[in-house]
């Protein structure tokens, strides 16, 4: 971490009175302001209606997933999605914005999750997948879920049909 970076963090948990780097998760406007800012933010992806702009960020000294709404012109706040002691990365959108796949370490390995912005909850797909899995992708009515995984020994694409799941969270 630079000079800068750690100037602005140690300024961040003066003024919030936070003890330590594991408490302090600022929202995106305190540190990077709008869609770019000086942090690496990557893995853009747009729903299909083109209201919304998801994309994996570091600008809160961790890596999260940010959902900026492109008519209202600000963030939405995602409530259980980004998790202290984790990386979430490579986000994908479902037509409407509602449900995001995403990856996510909080299990101590990448994971494939989907976050339903309605219930504020996420779901974990690949609790049974042994090794490494990236690249999530949803279709527009979030029901499935393409990603790939190292399981075989190789890369291979994965469906997963959340349907009888999806039912449940309507």
């Amino acid at each position: 971490m630079d000079a800068k970076r750690w100037l602005l963090l140690g300024l961040a948990l003066g003024l919030t009175g936070c003890q330590d780097l594991q408490s302090f998760v600022a929202p995106p406007q305190i540190l990077g302001g709008g869609i770019n800012s000086q942090f690496a933010d990557e893995h853009p992806t747009l729903s299909s209606n083109g209201r919304y702009l998801a994309f994996a960020s570091d600008r809160t000294y961790s890596r999260n997933i940010y959902l900026y709404d492109l008519q209202a012109k600000q963030f939405i706040d995602l409530p259980n999605l980004n998790r202290l002691n984790s990386s979430q990365d490579q986000p994908a959108l479902s037509a409407d914005g509602r449900y995001i796949a995403y990856v996510s370490t909080e299990r101590g390995r990448p994971d494939v999750f989907v976050y339903d912005r309605t219930s504020g909850r996420s779901q974990l797909l690949t609790a049974t997948i042994r090794g490494s899995v990236r690249s999530p992708s949803i279709s527009g009515d979030g029901r499935t879920v393409a990603y790939q995984s190292s399981r075989l020994g190789q890369w291979h694409i994965e469906l997963y049909d959340r349907g009888a799941q999806l039912n449940q969270t309507r």
